[in-house]
């Protein structure tokens, strides 16, 4: 299991990878544009080239990046959820209502295009999570 920061932007996304990269070495491992996805996700066309997902990584840390669709849930400071990669999609599951308990699901578990078995809530806390499984190919 691996915790990883995920920080949204305002469709700074990439303004902010290139700060990164410039001030702290930071080395893009993967993007993807909002763009890229399925027909089905029905993306406005001035979000078309925003940040879906990017990768990045500073010395020995990941960080994930992304614009968001909705500009005014962004507030600087509260932009960040905390992203748990875990071993299988079963676990994603089993930790899902544990987590979300007291709290509030934003997104149940559930398989995406890009390849995970993936979901999103808010904890008792007020903490914004992320819980993904790689799906095997």
């Amino acid at each position: 299991m691996q915790i990883v920061t995920y920080i949204h932007f305002p469709g700074q996304a990439d303004e902010a990878i290139n700060f990164y990269k410039e001030v702290l070495g930071a080395e893009v491992i993967m993007l993807s544009r909002m763009g890229e996805g399925p027909a089905e996700m029905k993306v406005p066309p001035h979000l078309k080239d925003k940040v879906m997902h990017a990768r990045v990584k500073i010395g020995d840390t990941i960080l994930y990046i992304s614009d968001t669709f909705d500009n005014d849930k962004i507030v600087k400071g509260t932009n960040t959820s905390l992203a748990l990669d875990v071993e299988t999609p079963a676990r994603v599951d089993e930790l899902f209502p544990k987590l979300s308990e007291g709290g509030h699901s934003i997104m149940p578990p559930n398989d995406t295009f890009w390849g995970s078995h993936f979901s999103m809530l808010v904890d008792k806390f007020g903490i914004h999570w992320m819980i993904s499984s790689e799906l095997k190919k």
